[in-house]
């Protein structure tokens, strides 16, 4: 258990040094960032990069933003397999929808239970 959490941790501590650092050395927005992310892990996983960075870090590589974006592909690839040219349309939600409902009631529950400060 503990070799999990260390790869794990190396392996998302990375992927995060990585964001930090575009951040930090580049004229990128936070957003552009975070898309890219996405997009890298469709593309990384289009390839057959990704799967086995995740199968090997786990926890460290799937909850980032490029394990979304590898969650989006694989739910494409399964529902084209199974229903045809509409999966490509459908699947990539419905593999995402539990992180994505997820996000939508934590973030509305950090709403209500907190009050911003105006600057």
């Amino acid at each position: 258990m503990l070799w999990n959490l260390l790869k794990a941790f190396v392996v998302g501590g990375a992927i995060c040094t990585l964001g930090e650092v575009l951040v930090l050395k580049t004229k990128l927005t936070p957003a552009r960032i975070l898309v890219g992310y996405i997009v890298a892990g469709v593309l990384l996983s289009a390839v057959g990069l990704y799967a086995p960075l995740a199968e090997f870090a786990g926890a460290g590589a799937t909850v980032p933003l490029t394990g979304f974006g590898h969650a989006l592909t694989n739910g494409v690839k399964k529902a084209v397999q199974e229903i045809g040219f509409m999966g490509a349309f459908t699947g990539g939600l419905t593999a995402t929808a539990a992180g994505i409902a997820a996000a939508v009631f934590f973030g509305a529950l950090a709403a209500l239970l907190f009050k911003p400060k105006a600057k």
